[in-house]
């Protein structure tokens, strides 16, 4: 794991989407396209705002969410609205979104169908993380029902997650995660960065960013 510290967050925001932009165009220079997964919540706004302006083959770029709530995609606590309203602008407009929230099917269902559909874009080419300061990444929360499958080897790519008095959610598995050939955290203040050093020594069932630290850079601003 790499740390990399910025002056402040918008720095950060501004370096990491030059990062970014540069890992997808070096992928896209050796590859027929490129699967760039992304968090959710508020974190990446910024991010997005200045990645969306780069000059690539953006409709080469596969863009899928690390996790999504189960919600129409014009809900406010929908991971795609904030896509849609921060990410897919401007050059970025080309990009190709592959949402997972699909209307009329449950989780269950769609977690099978998409884990079957997103083989072709495995490995992820280039992977986005958040971090809750209870150490959880994408929609795999320390205590969630299941996570122990989830975070398995042979875990399928996409797994429905059950969450106490929230919408139901939908999450790429722990494998799925770790198995990105380019990894980025991104994550502000103390209090995170101090979850962060604590799940170095924690089980993944505990912790389950631990589960993808291999090969992990994370970004850190107060």
């Amino acid at each position: 794991m790499k740390l990399i510290e910025y002056p402040d967050r918008e720095m950060l925001a501004m370096g990491l989407a030059d990062t970014l932009a540069s890992e997808l165009k070096n992928c896209l220079l050796v590859h027929p396209h490129a699967s760039f997964v992304v968090p959710g919540g508020t974190t990446p706004g910024p991010i997005f705002d200045s990645l969306c302006a780069a000059r690539l083959d953006w409709d080469r770029v596969h863009v899928m969410l690390s996790d999504e709530r189960w919600v129409p995609e014009d809900h406010d606590r929908s991971n795609a609205k904030l896509l849609k309203e921060r990410l897919f602008v401007e050059r970025a407009a080309e990009a190709q979104f592959v949402p997972f929230h699909q209307p009329g099917k449950t989780p269950d269902e769609a977690a099978l169908e998409l884990s079957g559909r997103l083989q072709g874009e495995m490995p992820i080419s280039l992977l986005l993380l958040g971090m809750g300061a209870d150490m959880h990444t994408a929609s795999l929360f320390p205590g969630a029902v299941g996570l122990e499958a989830m975070l398995a080897d042979d875990a399928p790519l996409v797994v429905p997650v059950s969450v106490d008095g929230q919408e139901p959610r939908i999450s790429f598995s722990g494998p799925a995660l770790a198995g990105a050939m380019a990894k980025h955290l991104v994550i502000f203040g103390s209090e995170k960065r101090a979850a962060l050093e604590a799940a170095q020594s924690l089980d993944p069932r505990e912790a389950p960013i631990r589960a993808v630290m291999s090969g992990l850079t994370v970004h850190w601003a107060e």
